[in-house]
């Protein structure tokens, strides 16, 4: 609305007339507020004024031709125009260019915000199995059974009126007999009447064993023996009505003691006695 009323009696009027238009109309419309606004406005109405007076003197410019300072058309505004369109053209070009669809460009992987899963714990790696030490052979007795699993058929005493001075161990013809604890052969062989094939051992601390009515002996007088060894076979040589080992212990040579109690307290059980 300001334009209207300003600028078209400014392009009509002389610049005193232009004035007093200008401050008739405003203050008629503006009223007592726009007093100050007046005093620019005339101010700016003068210097325009003066501008154009002193450009009339000069004479015409043609740098400042209508259609260089944009009042009517001209070929510099012309000019201007095309250069403007073209600057808009390639403008909208190069941005048509940039905007056209082509290869993605590779771009970097954003970071995700979820938290890393935390690596499962590794199974520690079982112990190898140490192995087991093998058990420690059992220390041999000092005593053994002069015949394991044979059966008793005679014990230590009195028989038909005579002494009987041992024990009889029956089992099958040819079971090994075997020397009831460590000593040195003393006889081997048919020696004593009466006992056939024996084998006499000293033990060495006052103590004989004696072995008698085998089928043959397997050690020697002089040979060391240890306990359990196989020292003869059973048999039915001498005064002997079957196969069986008649075992007797002396207490010094020819003082036979009971051979079962002997036995039993060294930790060997023979049974039937």
């Amino acid at each position: 609305m300001f334009r209207k009323f300003y600028l078209g009696p400014l392009a009509n009027l002389g610049d005193r007339a232009r004035i007093d238009v200008v401050r008739h109309r405003v203050a008629s419309r503006l009223g007592r507020h726009g007093q100050s606004l007046l005093a620019v406005l005339a101010a700016l109405a003068l210097i325009g004024g003066g501008t154009l007076a002193a450009n009339a003197a000069a004479g015409p410019d043609p740098d400042r031709s209508p259609a260089a300072v944009g009042v009517g058309a001209g070929p510099a505004l012309a000019d201007r125009a095309d250069a403007a369109g073209r600057s808009g053209r390639s403008g909208r070009s190069d941005r048509s260019e940039r905007e056209k669809p082509g290869k993605p460009q590779a771009t970097q992987p954003k970071e995700s915000s979820k938290p890393k899963p935390k690596p499962k714990p590794q199974p520690k790696p079982k112990p190898k199995p140490q192995p087991k030490p093998k058990p420690k052979p059992k220390p041999k007795p000092d005593w053994v059974h002069p015949m394991p699993g044979a059966g008793t058929t005679s014990c230590f005493g009195w028989r038909w009126g005579s002494m009987h001075a041992g024990v009889d161990l029956a089992s099958p013809h040819g079971t090994p007999i075997r020397a009831a604890g460590a000593g040195t052969v003393v006889n081997a062989g048919w020696v004593f009447s009466g006992y056939g094939i024996s084998v006499v051992i000293d033990h060495g601390n006052g103590f004989f064993t004696h072995y008698a009515h085998a089928s043959r002996a397997t050690v020697s007088p002089g040979q060391w023996v240890s306990p359990g060894q196989t020292i003869a076979r059973e048999g039915s040589t001498g005064n002997s009505t079957g196969p069986h080992l008649h075992f007797e212990v002396h207490k010094g040579m020819w003082n036979q003691v009971e051979p079962t109690a002997w036995l039993r307290h060294r930790g060997v059980a023979v049974g039937g006695c």
